[in-house]
């Protein structure tokens, strides 16, 4: 696999039991690149390691003044110049595509299985954690990968010569065998520590980055409390206490290197003190001394990927159990999919909560517990609960399905959409069934202002706004423009049953109410299921379901449920059994069980957001007048 071959068409299923079967997964399936590169990394070491001899040759050649002994040691050393710069080139560029090509690996095995888990993912795993491995953890396990060949390079070099000092010169060359021993594992013992040290220091880093992310993705609700000080503080202090980790590792690692110098040159001063007497009784030439002490010194230089491997080893081995860690999670079902690859069609039911959306009509469900809300949400998207329950579509279980085809079936649109950057032409260029327009769900989206604003606010869309280009995350617009956005991508896919959770929360009251009759237009004869609290939109539903304590508790049309069930009333209106006390006695006895809207003004503020409360509870009747004046309006 080459660089330019990227992405792979398929990363493979990776052995995910352990950090370093992972590696070792990893390692076999790049092993014709590790091949090569060790192939290179020969030639490179070899040369390097086959100066001294010549230089041996070349020095005792002018001792004995011998001319073609001469030319020849000058022959090989060019050999070896050219050995040495073609190996270092194509190891360097060996390695380099070992390295990316792991890191790519990983990367997608990562977002596969982000695709395959969905919102799940970051329920089972921090979102800090999320981000380390499929950023710097990605990097250093490529590091280890890469640097796996020219490991393996250097130590079979160092035999080689090690093997070939002793037949050169046998008495200097049994000081260098025993000696480089002592060099490759006396830093074994501090490795250990070594690595508990990098074990902390990536720990630290992976809860500074979950707390950066936490405190991004919430920095408009900090302003808005005036948190930004205290989460601040809290994110200098991970920090430091990272920057303290980095430094205590660093010394250790410092400690190493410093053993790398030091014993390298012990050996190197034995071996010459020992030469030096040796030549002094005539055992051995001028020559043959220069020969062993130049390759003792040039052998510093394999030695020194000891050091690499074992630090590329101790920062990937954590940085690999956190990937196995993550591609380990499995979806809770049969993700190939026992049946056929088909798009099943009937009525959408969840066996946990007793929740039947029948088929081709517009379903809200309103429920007091968000987290409740969001698991239900899930379920009816695929994803089954912890014991294993899972919603039917047409009476067929979504986790007996193939994946895309329970995808193309049911699309759950979260109550945090993310948009991703590009033109707005590329943000609604999705899978879709081609039987919805962009133009269409834009407008039952009410998009109209989001595309003049867009528009105006880029270069060259004045013709087209779908040439607009947006921000990333869609920072750029407000809370409601970029929830209206994405109500008009899942339109736009048209699928069997279309799930959206609080999909107006952050819109003003008129456009809601333009939004619901948009939605319920365009969705006509599908399966639509809204998770909402809204009077608004549950006015303009089929059918209000209602859920308490993990279950349906009733069954009907928003007024009928507004009348008849208190504990319905008081999650939509947000009223308390203290003041729907006091009003059903201040009420006269002819007059039906009153309620009131949400109170509070609602909107993102960018829109000029109006709403139906005002923190005064209305009754029952004005909730119904508003909703037609509303109702003439739009």
């Amino acid at each position: 696999m080459q660089i330019q071959d990227l992405p792979y068409p398929d990363p493979g299923v990776p052995d995910a039991r352990s950090g370093s079967r992972f590696l070792w997964w990893l390692f076999r399936n790049q092993l014709g690149g590790q091949l090569k590169a060790l192939a290179w990394g020969m030639l490179h070491f070899a040369s390097v390691s086959a100066l001294p001899f010549c230089v041996g040759l070349a020095i005792q050649a002018v001792v004995d003044r011998s001319g073609g002994r001469l030319a020849l040691a000058g022959g090989l050393m060019a050999l070896c110049c050219a050995g040495n710069a073609l190996g270092d080139t194509f190891l360097h560029r060996a390695a380099v595509t070992n390295w990316i090509t792991a890191a790519a690996r990983v990367q997608q095995l990562l977002a596969r299985k982000a695709a395959l888990l969905g919102s799940a993912l970051t329920r089972r795993v921090a979102a800090g954690e999320v981000v380390a491995v499929s950023t710097g953890d990605v990097e250093k396990i490529g590091w280890f990968v890469e640097a796996v060949s020219r490991f393996t390079a250097a130590a079979l070099t160092i035999v080689l010569v090690c093997v070939a000092l002793v037949v050169y010169e046998p008495a200097l060359g049994l000081v260098v065998i025993l000696g480089l021993p002592v060099l490759a594992l006396a830093v074994l013992p501090l490795l250990p520590r070594a690595t508990r040290r990098a074990d902390v220091q990536r720990e630290k880093a992976g809860r500074a980055t979950e707390l950066a992310s936490d405190t991004v993705a919430g920095l408009r609700v900090l302003r808005g409390i005036g948190g930004e000080a205290l989460f601040l503080d809290r994110y200098r202090d991970a920090s430091q206490e990272v920057r303290h980790a980095a430094v205590r590792s660093a010394r250790m690692w410092s400690l190493i290197s410093a053993i790398q110098v030091l014993l390298p040159g012990l050996l190197l001063t034995a071996v010459v003190w020992h030469g030096v007497h040796l030549a002094r009784e005539g055992t051995i030439g001028v020559g043959e001394l220069v020969t062993v002490y130049s390759s003792v010194m040039i052998l510093t230089y394999p030695l020194r990927h000891f050091e690499e491997i074992a630090m590329a080893y101790s920062f990937s081995r954590p940085s690999a159990k956190r990937a196995a860690r993550v591609l380990a999670l499995e979806r809770a079902t049969d993700t190939a999919g026992s049946r056929a690859a088909e798009t099943p069609a009937g009525d959408l039911y969840d066996p946990a909560t007793g929740l039947l959306a029948p088929s081709g009509r517009f379903t809200a469900v309103v429920c007091g517990d968000p987290d409740t809300a969001g698991r239900l949400a899930e379920r009816l998207g695929g994803h089954p609960s912890r014991e294993g329950t899972s919603a039917l579509l047409g009476g067929v279980p979504l986790d007996e399905l193939p994946l895309g085809s329970a995808r193309t079936a049911v699309l759950v649109q979260d109550k945090d959409p993310v948009l991703l950057s590009g033109t707005l032409r590329e943000l609604l260029d999705v899978p879709a069934s081609g039987a919805v327009s962009a133009g269409d769900a834009l407008a039952a989206a009410q998009c109209d202002d989001v595309l003049a604003a867009l528009a105006q606010g880029s270069l060259g869309a004045e013709d087209d706004p779908m040439d607009a280009r947006i921000t990333e995350r869609g920072r750029s617009l407000s809370g409601g423009q970029r929830q209206r956005l994405a109500l008009a991508r899942s339109l736009i896919t048209d699928p069997e049953a279309l799930v959206l959770d609080e999909p107006t929360s952050a819109v003003d009251s008129h456009t809601e109410a333009r939004i619901a009759e948009g939605v319920r237009a365009l969705r006509a004869g599908r399966t639509t299921v809204v998770f909402t609290s809204s009077p608004l939109l549950l006015d303009r539903a089929d059918r209000t379901v209602f859920l308490h304590e993990g279950e349906v508790a009733a069954v009907g049309v928003h007024r009928e449920l507004l009348r008849t069930e208190p504990r319905y009333r008081a999650v939509v209106t947000r009223e308390t059994e203290a003041e729907t006390t006091a009003r059903e006695d201040a009420a006269p006895a002819d007059r039906p069980p009153t309620g009131a809207p949400r109170n509070g003004v609602r909107g993102d503020g960018a829109e000029g957001a109006t709403a139906l409360g005002d923190g005064v509870p209305r009754r029952d009747e004005d909730v119904l007048h508003r909703l037609e004046e509303i109702e003439e309006t739009a």
